[in-house]
């Protein structure tokens, strides 16, 4: 999956520092992203590449590092450095090499908490970062406010060879996925599970086994994955807002598919491939 980057090490300590020449910083603007295609791959800009006001600027935060490298970004700048362009930020879900694929869908979550945070919940005022972790804290009311990470569950509801596999309803991605969902308020993940299939396919299961967890910067979200069984009847009442598949699937017709980005991609072929659940 796309976390999966050893021999690389991922550190997300925070640190207050600033970067120097050879860091490289994030430039994003909404879901789009600044970046350059090289022998090498997907390359970001260093700070020596970027205009003199941005590389200045007191907006430029420590994100983490991967290895010796360090990743910095930036909530405010106008210039595209030279060289680059601006794409969406679901390149980093192909992008290569992979521990930079890695280091965009992270990096991109915490743009956005740092984006929809400037200012104060409680009072509106602006708000500041802390020099000893990674929080923001208000100077007038001393409200604190930390990355959120939102729960959310995959689901491989399995009856005996077949795989229950939907496609999402009005959205660009078109390829089979499980059910999936965030938790809410009150629940347990298990809770999360069942509620969850019954809403989109409208069928009860049973047995659930946990699978594999996998962070998941796009959506600011802890995915966790489940297997389950279907328990009774295996009639599909389709949710048609959230979906416009769903269908019980055998293993022996499913094309082989992408396992190296997504725990949905993942669970879908440890499941064709018939290993043990």
């Amino acid at each position: 999956m796309i976390q999966d980057i050893l021999p690389h090490i991922f550190n997300n300590s925070y640190q207050s520092i600033q970067p120097t020449g050879n860091d490289f910083i994030f430039l994003f603007k909404g879901r789009e992203v600044v970046f350059i295609e090289d022998e090498n791959g997907i390359r970001l800009p260093r700070l020596n590449e970027l205009a003199e006001p941005e590389r200045t600027s007191s907006q430029i935060i420590y994100y983490f590092s991967i290895d010796k490298i360090r990743y910095f970004g930036m909530t405010d700048w106008e210039n595209v450095p030279d060289g680059f362009r601006i794409a969406d930020v679901n390149i980093f879900r192909e992008a290569q090499p992979k521990y930079t694929a890695f280091a965009g869908a992270t990096a991109f979550g915490l743009a956005l908490w740092y984006n929809n945070h400037r200012f104060c919940g409680r009072c509106g005022q602006p708000m500041q970062h802390s020099s000893a972790e990674r929080m923001l804290q208000c100077p007038a009311c001393s409200n604190s406010e930390y990355p959120k990470i939102s729960p959310a569950v995959i689901v491989g509801v399995t009856h005996g060879d077949k795989l229950l596999l939907t496609k999402y309803a009005n959205r660009p991605y078109t390829n089979y996925v499980l059910i999936a969902g965030f938790a809410e308020i009150g629940e347990t993940i298990e809770q999360t599970v069942h509620r969850e299939v019954m809403e989109e396919a409208g069928v009860k299961v049973k047995n659930l086994r946990f699978y594999k967890s996998q962070p998941w910067g796009f959506t600011d979200c802890l995915l966790m994955g489940f297997f389950a069984e279907l328990d009774g009847d295996d009639t599909i009442t389709m949710d048609k807002e959230e979906l416009s598949v769903a269908e019980w699937i055998d293993r022996k017709n499913m094309e082989p598919g992408n396992a190296s980005l997504s725990l949905t991609g993942e669970m879908i072929e440890y499941f064709r491939n018939g290993l043990p659940l």
